[in-house]
């Protein structure tokens, strides 16, 4: 049996105690310790990780489909949501540790970009976050190779629910208000990377509107700009 100071000394990064001042491992090797013996797997923030193959996705998304026909993709966002609920409250501590600072304090971009890089070494693709209208209720992330959207190819529609309900649920936590989140461009739509729309619920009312009428993401984006909203 393990006890608690065991367990700290099996999943100690020998890399974060060799170079205690670094930050933002993007290689594959310098973010992940594989601890054979054990069959664990641990990255620099001391988090435990499973891999999973493309195989795994699609079998996820085409049995619950099976399931439950088109609330998938509800259940996608939930999940996504409750993850960003979680990783929110993981990345608060782990960031204090690393930076001694709350994630208020930080500046916002860096902040933001300090909690994405672990995600892009873990293959959930880069990113880009544009807040210039975040004081009107609404904000867009671009992602680009995801992991979702990279595994399905091109089939015609939105695919990237869970990183959907990610946005939410980490904005959400970090903000304390609610918050939700559309994809407003895939990947497998044949675009070239995945958009999406985070803000209140009447913007993203809006938006889930004028896109079920046939809206492209630049019409819905040029929208909400210029004050659009449902009557």
């Amino acid at each position: 049996m393990t006890n608690s100071s065991q367990l700290e000394k099996l999943v100690q990064h020998p890399l974060k105690q060799k170079y205690v001042e670094k930050h933002a491992h993007f290689k594959f090797e310098d973010f992940f310790y594989f601890q054979t013996d054990a069959g664990v797997v641990t990255d620099w923030n001391e988090g435990r990780n499973l891999f999973a193959s493309e195989d795994f996705i699609i079998g996820l998304i085409e049995g619950l489909e099976e399931e439950v026909g088109n609330a998938s993709t509800v259940v996608m966002y939930n999940i996504g949501y409750e993850w960003g609920n979680q990783d929110a409250q993981f990345f608060q501590k782990w960031f204090e540790k690393e930076y001694q600072k709350n994630i208020l304090e930080a500046n916002s971009m860096f902040m933001l970009e300090a909690w994405w890089w672990p995600f892009t070494a873990q293959g959930w693709g880069n990113w880009e976050v544009d807040m210039s209208e975040h004081k009107n209720g609404f904000m867009f992330v671009n992602i680009f190779d995801s992991a979702v959207a990279r595994t399905l190819g091109d089939v015609g529609k939105p695919v990237c629910h869970v990183y959907a309900g990610l946005f939410a649920g980490f904005f959400g936590h970090v903000v304390k208000k609610p918050l939700n989140c559309i994809e407003i461009q895939c990947y497998s739509m044949g675009e070239t990377y995945c958009k999406f729309l985070l803000g209140t619920r009447d913007r993203i009312d809006a938006a889930t509107f004028w896109q079920n009428e046939g809206a492209t993401a630049r019409d819905i984006e040029k929208r909400l700009r210029h004050g659009e909203l449902l009557g």
